[in-house]
């Protein structure tokens, strides 16, 4: 028997309507490092007393532990979905550290302000011949002491390896600021 007559339209256009309705009762759940600020909170990250650097960091990130808001549902790393209480770890944001092996930036500065004419400061930076070449001139007559001095206190000459200097967590650390591909100049419009 053939439905009613009155019922047609719809069982013609339900093929089309029923994937609506699938998506919209399927609610897009997202991934937990994707949530906003303020429905994460995330751990200070623990700082070594002898790098004062941040715990575990390689290749210049160290990750820190963070928490979803009481509430918030989202998917960890493997796409399980997972309805937090504000106490489970629901990811780890990445955070930025420096690479250091050990040269202190105090030292460097006292060295080459105190024994720069004998070499001392590039023979602590790793820098053998350019030390036993400042020995040897009694540092450049005074003025290659002086210009170490000035690079070494600017931090534009670091250590040998390639890694930077130990500073205080809350020292005097140079950020150099490089303009390339991916930023540019914004033109000031006149008033």
């Amino acid at each position: 028997m053939a439905p009613p007559r009155e019922l047609w339209p719809l069982l013609l256009l339900a093929p089309f309507l029923c994937p609506c309705f699938i998506n919209v009762a399927s609610v897009d759940i997202g991934k937990c490092e994707e949530l906003r600020l303020g429905q994460y909170i995330c751990d200070t990250p623990k700082i070594n007393d002898i790098t004062q650097e941040p715990e575990n960091c390689t290749n210049n990130t160290a990750f820190v532990p963070c928490m979803p808001a009481p509430n918030i549902t989202c998917k960890n790393d493997s796409g399980i979905v997972n309805s937090f209480n504000g106490k489970e770890v629901g990811f780890y944001k990445p955070f930025p550290c420096r690479n250091v092996t050990g040269y202190s930036y105090k030292v460097a500065v006292a060295l080459s302000l105190f024994l720069g004419w004998l070499g001392a400061d590039r023979f602590y930076l790793g820098y053998p011949a350019l030390g036993l070449l400042k020995f040897c001139t009694v540092g450049f007559c005074g003025i290659g002491s002086l210009i170490d001095f000035v690079f070494i206190s600017v931090q534009i000459v670091g250590p040998a390896d390639g890694s930077n200097y130990i500073i205080d967590y809350y020292g005097a650390r140079l950020t150099r600021l490089t303009i390339d591909n991916d930023t540019y100049r914004k033109r000031q419009t006149d008033m």
